[in-house]
This record gives C-alpha cells, structure tokens and sequence, in this order.
C-alpha cells in the first residue's frame, strides 16, 4: 500500500504537464539569456576595439591618443571587465528565473566578501597589485619584461594574473602579488655592442678607418638602427688579439639581430681587405726530423686558397 503511494505521487509529479511547462519555459528563458549576454560581450568588444583603433590612427579621438602599447594594455582589460560584468548580471538574472529575490543575495554578499577578503589576502594583493601596474604603466602587452627569472613578452595583463611568453614558446602565468621587481627592455632604444679581434699584426689604424668608413652605410642599410655607429677603438688586449668595440644604437629590442648583421658584414668586409680575424693554432714538432707540422698546414692552406 505505501509503495502504491509512493508510486503515485512519483507519477504525478512525472506527469504534470504544467509542471513541465513552467521548467521549459525557464530553462529556454536562461538559454536565451546566455545566448543575449554572449552577443551583447561580442558586439562591446569590436565597438571597444574599433575605439582603439581610431584612437592609434587618428581621426575623431585624437586628443585622447595613447602609445600602442598602453592602448593594447587598456583594450585588452576594457574588454574583460565588460565580459565579467555582463555575465555576473545574466548570473543574477537566474535566479529571478527561478523566483528568488537577488537583492538579499547582493545584500549578504557584502559580509561574505568581507569574510572571503580576510581569507583570500594573496588574492586581494594581486588585484590591487594588478591596478597599479596599469595605473603607472609599468609595462605593457607586447614589451619584454623581465620578472624574476622569468624573460619574456608580455601577453596579457588581467588585474589578478600576468601572462608572459618566453622566446622557447612557453607560456609562464605570474599572480601580480608575486611581482616585486620588474626589468622592462622596451621603454628605450637598446644598444647593440659588437667586439672584433683582429692579429697583433694588423695596422689597427687602418681596421678603425674601415670601420669607420663603413658606419654611415650601415646606418643606412640597416633599418633598426637609429644613429650612426661609433668606433670606439682598442677595447682590450687578448692572449693572441686585439679586440675593437663598435657600438650602434638601434630600436628596442633589435640589438641582436642588429649585432648578427653587423658581424656578417665586418666578416665580408675584413675578407675583402685581406684583414685576418686570428684563430688558434697548434704547432707540432716532429723531434726526428725536426719538420714543423705547422708550416705544411700553411702551405696546404695557401694552395687551396690560390685553387680557389
């Protein structure tokens, strides 16, 4: 008899089409709601990125132009704080789907934000650590940074998290609580110094003179250099060279490959003028015939050049 009951109740429950309705309805009501907030994200998103477009080229916002850097920085914490806002209302908008009043929830979230905030302290940090590192723009997406150990470029900067990319491809996520002490590398032009070892032999005047003649054609032909190279002279005296120090100032971040051109060049160059760039050598005596191993090396070399 009770399991009949049981029954019973179970199969008017099951039955009740109005029941039944009244879930539809709600379940179709929040789907169209997410569905809404999803648009609504989108549709902020390209007019906020469309903004910042105008702004870097010109146009209407002219007067509230910002550098690339601090523009992507503010699009990209724009767009997320629009997401999270508009998704925490279709949140609330739930409940009042399911019939409970979300005001005493909001009410009461007060005391429980005041209680988590006691327990979440690191938390808490990295957000106010994350709004002064926008607010003083200390770095930005898209610069090179290093935090810690860690070198990279910047990604995204979120008020809680910072994502930095190394040059190896990984992708390393800092709390901004963690970040104490930040090395930015695009905030000025970099200084590519290229140190060149010539023989003790070699007239070093004549070498800085080709230098020299050579640094107005740099600055010319290579583009991410923004003065005219300086020689400097005799940087130092080696175990079997003397080293002379070029330097050239070049746009941030472009020293090395800067400074990989500028070798490849002096190389040609020092080929063409008949300058030799000294490399170890190893002299072997036979003690019977007292031959020297080092001068058939020589004249082995000077024959294949001459074939050449």
């Amino acid at each position: 008899m009770g399991l009949e009951k049981y029954y019973d109740s179970f199969m008017a429950y099951v039955t009740d089409w109005n029941r039944w309705e009244k879930f539809g309805s709600i379940t179709l009501k929040i789907i169209v709601m997410f569905i809404a907030a999803k648009l609504i994200v989108k549709i902020t998103n390209a007019a906020v990125n469309r903004i910042f477009q105008q702004r870097e080229s010109g146009g209407r916002f002219e007067r509230l132009r910002l550098d690339t850097r601090r523009s992507e920085t503010m699009r990209t914490l724009i767009n997320n704080i629009i997401k999270y806002t508009i998704y925490f209302i279709a949140f609330l908008n739930v409940f009042t789907f399911l019939g409970y009043n979300p005001q005493p929830l909001l009410a009461s979230a007060g005391v429980l934000g005041l209680a988590i905030g006691f327990g979440a302290q690191n938390l808490v940090r990295d957000v106010i650590t994350g709004f002064f590192i926008i607010f003083e723009d200390q770095f930005a997406v898209g610069d090179v940074v290093t935090i810690g150990k860690v070198t990279g470029t910047v990604q995204e900067i979120g008020l809680r998290v910072t994502r930095i990319k190394v040059w190896t491809g990984e992708v390393h996520i800092i709390p901004n609580g963690q970040i104490t002490e930040v090395t930015n590398m695009s905030l000025a032009n970099s200084m590519a110094v290229v140190d060149i070892s010539v023989g003790y032999e070699q007239d070093i005047n004549h070498v800085v003179e080709l230098l020299k003649e050579a640094a107005p054609r740099w600055k010319e032909t290579i583009e991410s250099i923004v003065e005219i190279p300086s020689v400097l002279g005799v940087e130092r005296f080696g175990p079997s060279e003397v080293v002379i120090r070029v330097i050239a100032e070049c746009e941030s971040m472009q020293h090395v490959p800067v400074m990989r051109t500028l070798r490849a060049d002096i190389k040609e160059m020092f080929d063409a003028n008949g300058i030799e760039i000294p490399y170890p050598h190893m002299v072997m005596m036979n003690g019977e015939k007292g031959t020297n191993i080092e001068q058939a090396e020589e004249n082995s070399r000077q024959k294949q050049a001459s074939a050449n």
